[in-house]
């Protein structure tokens, strides 16, 4: 008997609190991992995804229903994405006398990834519809369905790339910047943000507020930008 078609052990009045606490303490598991581990892959969102799975897996709980159980934290990503304003507020004035050169840093990152996830996926031998569904990794989940969907990719592969390529952000970010000796918080916001979306601006939002600022506006400016620019190049990297 094929032991992944079996039903899952909990019962279901227990699945929401049981999804609840799983994800709680997958997370804050992470983050006491993270204290006491400096290093780039001791990321709280990678070990939380990795805990998550393996416990899915092992009581044959379907995703389906640890995400029913789940959805009141999912409520909670609206909230903390407005929460990102707070810093935005405060950063305005650095903002409006750094304004052109963050909006050619955002056209830029936005073209660059858009690009280079079809390019890289093409000449590895990838499918075109592949190429399409990378494209916009750089982009949140839900945005980065939507552009897969309306230039042909496969909007679930693309949901997965995302969060693959948001983790991969986080845990490079630092070793990256510090390479290039990039140490200006802004731009630590800008490229975390614009490379990564939510999960790859995590890393440098706790770092200063104008990290968080700038991150928050590279996840959305950078959504719109590409949302804008997807379209247009699709036909063009179609040729590829």
């Amino acid at each position: 008997m094929n032991w992944t078609t079996l039903p899952h052990t909990l019962s279901p009045g227990i699945v929401p609190l049981f999804a609840i606490v799983l994800t709680l303490g997958a997370y804050l598991f992470g983050v006491e991992v993270q204290k006491r581990i400096p290093n780039p892959l001791a990321n709280p969102v990678l070990i939380a995804i990795v805990i998550i799975g393996i416990t899915l897996r092992l009581l044959h709980l379907s995703y389906q229903d640890y995400f029913t159980g789940a959805q009141f934290i999912y409520f909670l990503l609206g909230p903390a994405t407005v929460a990102l304003a707070i810093p935005m507020v405060r950063a305005l004035e650095h903002m409006r006398r750094g304004f052109w050169p963050m909006i050619s840093a955002l056209l830029a990152g936005s073209l660059i990834g858009l690009i280079s996830g079809y390019a890289i996926v093409r000449l590895l031998g990838g499918s075109q519809a592949v190429a399409l569904s990378m494209a916009p990794k750089s982009l949140t989940t839900p945005i980065a369905i939507a552009v897969s969907a309306s230039i042909g990719g496969i909007p679930s592969l693309s949901a997965v790339l995302a969060i693959i390529g948001g983790v991969l952000v986080a845990i490079s970010i630092d070793p990256v910047l510090r390479w290039l000796k990039i140490d200006e918080p802004s731009a630590k916001g800008l490229a975390a943000g614009t490379a990564g979306s939510g999960l790859g601006a995590s890393r440098v939002i706790p770092q200063h507020t104008l990290s968080a600022a700038f991150a928050g506006v590279a996840i959305g400016a950078n959504g719109i930008l590409t949302a804008v620019l997807a379209p247009i190049l699709a036909p063009l990297l179609k040729h590829w």
